[in-house]
């Protein structure tokens, strides 16, 4: 990012300065090093415009040259972590403020009136206790201002690789006599890592703020205790279903009102996925390879493969076993929380003509995620969506004819008790797999405790094992003693 700040500053050094221009005297070691990372053409083969259209940036100047402000701004200062969220932040509210109106006070009401008759609707169909959450409509910046600080939460470690290997990428092609020169220069390219990680962050934020349907519409609440719809976008979610808009806006009320009675009735499960997330996003290392690659092959007159470099998460390496267990364990639990909700909403929904349309819509919609989504992926290495949502729903469907709707719902109760991915590809089978289980460890539970009760004497004999008393064993004769011969 420093490159285009300081691009029209070396070129009046250069052309002030012709002596730099002469293969005898030394050039400037920061410009000297930059020219050689991006294919040797210095800083007179860029053209700030293209650039900024190959990262994705506004092509305005007055846009670019405050937005540049910050970043040089943070390059220039110090900070407990190698990101600036506050550019984060604001890259975010600029991306999801085109076309973003303020919510009227008969949009709110509307969203008001249909979260509390979700909630009615839901009673019958779950042994979970309705919230006494107040809903809300936001516009786009809304969600943003709301859901920041669990982007922050949930980004942070891959944050922390990039910036990190940057610097360490610097430290290490670098001669010594040529660090002593930089000075602090790769404090300053640490930096500029974090700034373009927050940069494309927020972009990415928010992008998603024009497709969300509300606050738990990737399946994890971004906003904790929250219950909320964002009237722009149902409106648009609407658009070619030839639904009423009324009956769409109640169908994902209640799939709103399912996510927050979920999640706000059963409190261990919000930091059991973002834990998830959190464990997934530290096993990710940068692969220093392939920034040293992009940095040795990269062609500025070509902006087009410098933007489809980017956005194909070039930084990412192919995940280790550890981190392709996790994933599965993740996914599964993104599909369960999913499947519930999925299946709650179209039973309470069952008045509503088009709920099978609805449905159907979103769950493609869930399944493939959209352009945003797939943007953030890309950015973290992690897609937040549920394949498996049609099998978990099956799976929660057949619990509740096997064990009723207490039943179902009491498989919340703890984590241990959540069905695996083995459950999903057999849905049927799940009861007798789980009474297998419980009975095996009752038998080790009781067998525990009558040790601990002192139930067993250090004498006792297995029941598989011949006794070595002196008495002969039932049923066989004593050779010293029972043979008629010998007396």
């Amino acid at each position: 990012m420093r490159l285009f700040s300081v691009h029209a500053n070396d070129r009046a050094i250069m052309s002030s300065t012709p002596a730099n221009n002469d293969d005898e005297t030394p050039k400037d070691p920061l410009q000297e090093m930059l020219a050689n990372l991006l294919g040797g053409q210095g800083m007179e083969g860029f053209d700030p415009a293209e650039l900024a259209k190959a990262a994705g940036l506004p092509s305005d100047p007055n846009a670019l040259a405050q937005m540049f402000a910050q970043v040089q701004s943070m390059m220039s200062g110090s900070s407990d972590t190698p990101v600036n969220w506050e550019l984060a932040h604001d890259a975010a509210r600029k991306a999801a403020a085109g076309d973003d109106p303020s919510v009227t006070p008969a949009q709110q009401r509307e969203v008001d009136e249909a979260l509390r008759l979700a909630e009615m609707w839901l009673d019958p169909y779950t042994d979970l206790a309705a919230t006494s959450i107040i809903g809300r409509a936001w516009s786009r910046a809304e969600w943003v201002e709301e859901t920041l600080g669990t982007w922050q939460r949930l980004t942070e470690p891959v944050a922390n690789s990039i910036a990190f290997a940057i610097s360490t990428a610097m430290n290490e092609q670098l001669p010594a006599e040529m660090k002593a020169m930089m000075g602090d220069a790769a404090n300053m390219m640490q930096n500029m890592g974090g700034a373009l990680f927050g940069l494309q962050l927020g972009q990415a934020v928010g992008a998603l703020a024009k497709e969300v349907l509300g606050s738990t519409d990737i399946g994890i609440p971004l906003a904790d205790l929250q219950m909320a719809l964002l009237p722009a976008n149902v409106k648009a979610f609407g658009e070619g279903l030839e639904v009423p808009e009324q009956e769409i806006r109640l169908f994902l009320a209640l799939r709103e009102a399912a996510h927050a009675r979920l999640f706000v009735q059963v409190p261990w499960l919000r930091g059991h996925l973002l834990g998830a997330i959190e464990s997934y996003a530290r096993g990710i290392h940068i692969d220093m390879s392939r920034i040293e690659d992009l940095a040795h092959n990269l062609d500025p007159s070509n902006p087009e493969a410098m933007q489809a470099a980017l956005s194909e998460g070039v930084f990412m390496p192919a995940r280790t076993p550890d981190q392709e267990a996790a994933l599965s364990k993740l996914e599964t639990a993104l599909a369960l929380v999913e499947g519930w909700v999925d299946e709650l909403t179209f039973e309470a929904a069952s008045n509503l003509p088009a709920a099978a349309a609805i449905r159907e819509t979103i769950r493609r919609r869930r399944a493939t995620g959209g352009p945003a989504e797939h943007a953030f992926g890309s950015l973290v290495g992690l897609e937040l969506r549920p394949r498996r949502l049609r099998e978990a729903a099956a799976l929660w469907a057949s619990l509740k004819e096997q064990r009723g709707i207490v039943g179902r719902d009491a498989i919340w109760a703890h984590p241990d008790l959540l069905p695996t991915a083995a459950d999903l590809d057999d849905a049927a089978g799940f009861s007798a797999r789980r009474s297998a289980e419980d009975a095996s460890e009752a038998d080790v539970d009781a067998a525990l405790a009558k040790l601990l009760d002192g139930g067993f004497e250090d004498n006792e004999p297995l029941k598989h094992e011949p006794q070595e008393s002196g008495e002969p064993e039932p049923g066989k004769q004593d050779p010293d003693t029972d043979n008629p011969a010998d007396l």
